[in-house]
């Protein structure tokens, strides 16, 4: 028995339980392009697929329809991969594991992927149901959304004739998106050397000094974009500062260092190896105190572990002064909201998510998600970053640069999806910008003229492993979706 069965509208769980079963992460997206590819050729619907793996689909007007303008529905079908901490998943090569619990949809201990599996599936349940009547339909469903957009800014769209657009990448049902913040993700390197611990901390043998693993867990997360409003803690930029108060009282080698695995998520854990000469037991009950207390609303559950590990032999700490370079870096690099919008009230306009931090043999390595609905915010905060590396000796790159989606003052579909939604449920629907980045920037590069809103159903805590998709509202906004057609 398939783990969605008799789950409405039936299609729709079908195909996203069948593409579920696909490892479909980002730069992991050949097996789900070639689906998607062998759905197309069953239909007879033209498609093309690119060397990225993108695919666009061209799907038939039902009966007396051929003459009209063609809709173009878009989404991406990469996901963000998240394993519950402890939990031995590997998601380069193994399905979801899915479960329902009252109204949701969820995976056993991994991220879901309803952003934006959920797109897919919408598209490809209409397009197998001929029941649904619809104008010429045509699918845009991209790869590497999550990792800085790069299928959207890559692919050709040349063979499309439509101008009207339904993007179904965002996570509010009766929340209709019709602007998004631009992006770029910065990676930073800091150089560091190396010396034998025992010079570090001037000791005689490894006899005069512990190894201990320090952890940062229990944080929430989330996507960099939705929830950077929330105040939720960053593991790695948490874990610089347990560092930095204990240098303040201890002489400390740090050794490793590691947190977070997406820019565009905000980090959950982070976790270092040091070695030190001290019992730092009861400074990390106090940085916990401490921290419980500043977080107490957005994460309760945030913990500071502390664990001894064996000692192995020519361990090589970071020198004195590379380690001060690198304390400076993360105690004094931005993170999170930077500037509020000055025309929409709560709207964040300026962020930025340190998403990534390594420690390797020869630098510090971070990334960072950088948004802004305001090119020239974005691109001060891209010099605040560059600066700070230039003056420790290091360099920021910038990567996958993406332009802000403009508010459109005269838009039919913006208006037309308006109108419907009153009429279906005898309320106005929220329309609204958005700080996460959405692929309709981009898109509207490359098609004249493109007129597009953003829409979905209920999906909550996207990019963690606690993901859960609303199975009432996927309902609701199918339907809506398919009176939208009519």
């Amino acid at each position: 028995m398939r783990a969605l069965e008799g789950l409405q509208p039936e299609k729709v769980f079908y195909y996203f339980e069948e593409i579920s079963k696909i490892p479909r992460g980002s730069y992991n997206e050949k097996a789900i392009s070639d689906y998607l590819v062998g759905y197309a050729k069953e239909h007879s619907f033209t498609y093309f697929q690119d060397e990225l793996f993108n695919v666009v689909m061209q799907v038939p007007a039902s009966k007396g329809r051929e003459s009209e303008e063609p809709i173009i529905m878009q989404g991406h079908m990469d996901m963000v991969c998240e394993v519950r901490p402890g939990v031995d998943k590997d998601m380069t090569k193994e399905g979801l594991d899915l479960h329902v619990e009252g109204d949701y949809v969820y995976a056993k201990d991994t991220t879901l992927g309803g952003d934006d599996g959920i797109a897919v599936a919408y598209m490809l349940a209409i397009a197998d149901d001929e029941s649904v009547s619809h104008p010429p339909l045509e699918f845009i469903i991209t790869v590497s959304e999550e990792v800085g957009m790069e299928g959207a800014n890559a692919i050709d769209l040349s063979m499309l004739k439509g101008h009207k657009m339904l993007n179904l990448d965002s996570e509010d049902e009766g929340i209709f998106l019709s602007s998004c913040a631009g992006g770029v993700s910065a990676h930073v390197s800091i150089p560091i050397d190396r010396q034998d611990i025992t010079q570090v901390l001037e000791c005689e043998d490894d006899k005069d000094y512990n190894l201990y693993k320090i952890t940062v867990s229990g944080l929430k997360g989330g996507h960099s974009g939705t929830e950077i409003d929330k105040g939720r803690a960053n593991a790695n930029k948490v874990l610089g500062r347990v560092i930095s108060e204990l240098l303040a009282e201890v002489k400390i080698a740090l050794i490793e260092m590691s947190g977070g695995k997406k820019d565009n998520a905000i980090p959950i854990q982070a976790e270092t190896v040091i070695g030190t000469d001290k019992d730092i037991s009861s400074m990390l009950d106090e940085i916990n105190i401490v921290l419980k207390n500043e977080y107490t609303s957005s994460d309760s559950d945030i913990n500071v572990s502390l664990e001894v590990i064996d000692k192995k032999s020519d361990i090589l700490a970071l020198s004195s002064e590379s380690l001060e370079r690198v304390i400076t870096y993360l105690m004094c690099v931005p993170n999170g909201i930077q500037n509020m919008s000055m025309s929409v009230p709560g709207l964040v306009e300026t962020s930025l998510n340190l998403g990534i931090l390594e420690l390797r043999e020869n630098q510090l390595f971070t990334q960072h998600a950088v948004r802004s609905s305001v090119t020239t915010r974005k691109e001060y905060v891209s010099k605040r970053l560059e600066t700070l590396a230039n003056v420790l000796g290091g360099e920021a790159v910038f990567k996958g640069s993406y332009p802000a989606w403009e508010y459109r003052e005269n838009s039919e579909v913006r208006d037309k999806v308006i109108s419907l939604y009153e009429k279906m449920y005898g309320e106005k629907p929220v329309v609204e910008g958005i700080h996460a980045g959405l692929e309709c920037g981009l898109l509207s590069s490359k098609i004249p003229d493109l007129d597009c809103v953003a829409m979905g159903p209920n999906i909550l805590d996207i990019h963690t492993y606690n993901e859960r998709l609303s199975i009432s509202s996927t309902k609701r906004v199918y339907e809506f979706i398919v009176e939208f057609l009519k």
